[in-house]
């Protein structure tokens, strides 16, 4: 999301659609395998899933805690990028790479599923709705962070509203870990 934020602020809309489709491939291979994973590694090791579902739920209070200490500058450059010159299979490869290489991803997908996974129902159906709302739900909030791109980039040049962004981000995320390690 927040490249995708990012990329909205600094090449527009149209030119990070391409982010979008290599992200939304990305997340789909990780809910997939992720699927794959979490029902092979509950039924024949309960007790590694909850060690997992406990050191994702660490990572995310890392995370959060990592936010509340930030400074509250930004990484995104003042001087706006020419749209023009990135390449569209820069942009989809840059997607898929982030969603695929992002630990949180990982964790979230290992940590979420199994609620929503039916043992008694065949795995393929279950696959194909749960990825098809996820990846809904994935584009609706790209599409999202990436309007508010523009709108955000300048309300961020303030240095005291990132560093309150980011504690409220960073008390989110840590209540999501208290969630995942205590739920």
């Amino acid at each position: 999301m927040t490249l995708a934020m990012s990329l909205g602020m600094t090449i527009g809309l149209r030119k990070t659609l391409w982010m979008m489709l290599g992200e939304l491939v990305g997340v789909g291979l990780v809910a997939f395998a992720g699927v794959i994973g979490v029902a092979a590694v509950m039924l024949t090791y309960p007790s590694a899933f909850l060690a997992f579902k406990i050191a994702g739920g660490c990572y995310l209070a890392y995370l959060g805690i990592q936010l509340w200490m930030s400074k509250g500058k930004m990484a995104v450059s003042e001087h706006p990028v020419d749209g023009a010159l990135i390449k569209p299979t820069e942009l989809i490869t840059q997607g898929f790479v982030t969603a695929v290489a992002n630990p949180k991803g990982w964790a979230f997908f290992i940590a979420l599923f199994p609620p929503f996974i039916d043992p008694d129902l065949p795995l393929s159906g279950q696959l194909i709705v749960l990825i098809s709302i996820i990846l809904l739900l994935e584009f609706i909030c790209l599409l999202l962070y990436t309007s508010g791109g523009k709108w955000l980039g300048q309300l961020l040049k303030n240095n005291q509203n990132v560093k309150t962004l980011n504690r409220v981000a960073g008390t989110l995320m840590f209540g999501v870990a208290l969630w995942l390690v205590l739920g």
